[in-house]
């Protein structure tokens, strides 16, 4: 049952899932489209939109902005952060969520896996 588990474990142990995360969410940032499995690209929507809003919450200088990029420093790499804090804030100011779309495409030919596109919007 799937209890109070709200997000898929993909067969990965837990510091290998929080890897994959990291330089997904990275690739997402810095490259602004990656093509993976459908699970992986909607659970990484999710993900993406959570980053945003956590960096829009601050977007003035001073210690709270500071605080912001620490925080995301413990999820994305740093060339990340810098994207987000920077371009990101700017591009996404009047959107209040739905930063990304998951494009499905046909499936892989070597081991019939869903494959999607995630892009920003």
């Amino acid at each position: 049952m799937q209890h109070l588990n709200k997000t898929k474990e993909f067969g990965r142990t837990a510091s290998q899932r929080k890897a994959l995360w990291r330089t997904m969410l990275g690739s997402l940032i810095l490259n602004e489209k990656i093509e993976t499995t459908e699970a992986k690209a909607k659970e990484l929507k999710n993900r993406i939109d959570k980053l945003i809003n956590k960096a829009k919450k601050h977007p003035k200088e001073g210690a709270a902005r500071l605080a912001v990029r620490r925080d995301l420093k413990k999820y994305i790499p740093v060339a990340a952060v810098e994207k987000i804090m920077g371009e990101f804030l700017k591009r996404f100011e009047k959107r209040q969520s739905g930063y990304a779309r998951v494009i499905k495409l046909a499936p892989r030919k070597s081991d019939n896996a869903r494959l999607a596109i995630i892009e920003f919007v």
